[in-house]
């Protein structure tokens, strides 16, 4: 099971109300919500491992070069030379952020992150590596790119705040997006593009259009062959559009698609059995005051 850690906590910050607070008044609502929501995984999927997958780059600089809006309306200060952008989050979760590394950390529930990419390129590339079926755990519709039957690959994407999880496989694929299978969830949302990652997509090609390109000419280099060739199906106004989208499609690709190679650290997957560091626990029940939230976690 793969954790996207900074979505995930986001989501429990929003979905839980700030009057949660640790004795000093400091809100703790996205370390709760984010902990009773593992635990509740934990309780009803049984992972033998769980792994809490970090951005420790959001918005890799190889990325910005290729598409310079790539979420960039996400960024709150600009990075000095050699460090990186800083986003926009909300004043009451910043704080929660530490603690939440803090306690993973103490309960040892792994954590990685590496330089230069984020956490969807450590999924890509665990699940990649992965010997056995792959639970992702997102509310990030991107990772539907990794979902693949064969290998037992499925995103478990909230759909209530973080009660309720849909199970998305290749059937669901291809009932609401009408494609076949993961890999082309990604030539579909480059074509259509993602406003709230700042990818453009190609003007006048939506969802539905994208996803009947595809139904044709099976993926973007199909599609692409078809725009060079006189006799292929398509309409004038869309070899007009994606022929003038060509530098677009050059790059948008490696923007989409998830690292699949990234140079992992080594660290311990297995979902542990008692907590590594038991007066680190008891000292961050104390100090933030997680209560239950904590103890349903252990």
């Amino acid at each position: 099971m793969l954790l996207d850690l900074a979505n995930l906590y986001f989501r429990a910050y929003f979905g839980v109300p700030e009057s949660l607070r640790a004795p000093d008044g400091t809100p703790v609502n996205a370390v709760r919500g984010l902990l009773d929501f593992i635990a509740r995984l934990v309780t009803d999927r049984a992972p033998t491992h769980l792994v809490a997958c970090m951005d420790a780059d959001w918005r890799p600089h190889w990325r910005v070069e290729l598409i310079p809006s790539y979420k960039a309306h996400r960024v709150a200060r600009p990075a000095a030379e050699g460090e990186v952008d800083v986003e926009e989050v909300p004043e009451t979760l910043l704080p929660q952020i530490p603690v939440i590394e803090a306690v993973l950390d103490a309960v040892g529930i792994a954590r990685v992150g590496v330089a230069g990419y984020e956490a969807d390129d450590v999924i890509g590339t665990l699940t990649e590596r992965a010997a056995m079926p792959v639970d992702i755990v997102t509310g990030d519709r991107d990772l539907f790119q990794l979902v693949d039957d064969a290998r037992g690959v499925r995103v478990l994407f909230p759909v209530k705040g973080m009660g309720t999880l849909q199970e998305t496989d290749e059937a669901l694929l291809r009932e609401k997006y009408r494609i076949p299978c993961g890999a082309a969830y990604a030539d579909l949302a480059l074509l259509r593009g993602d406003p709230s990652d700042g990818l453009p997509g190609v003007a006048g090609i939506g969802e539905k259009t994208a996803a009947k390109l595809l139904a044709v000419y099976g993926d973007l280099a199909g599609i692409q062959a078809a725009v060079e060739d006189p006799n292929s199906s398509l309409t004038a106004a869309q070899r007009r559009r994606l022929t003038e989208a060509r530098e677009y499609l050059a790059v948008a690709p490696a923007v989409v698609r998830v690292a699949r190679d990234v140079p992992l650290p080594e660290f311990d997957a297995a979902l542990p059995r008692r907590p590594r560091d038991p007066g680190a626990v008891e000292e961050l029940a104390t100090r933030w005051g997680l209560g239950g939230s904590l103890e349903r976690l252990l």
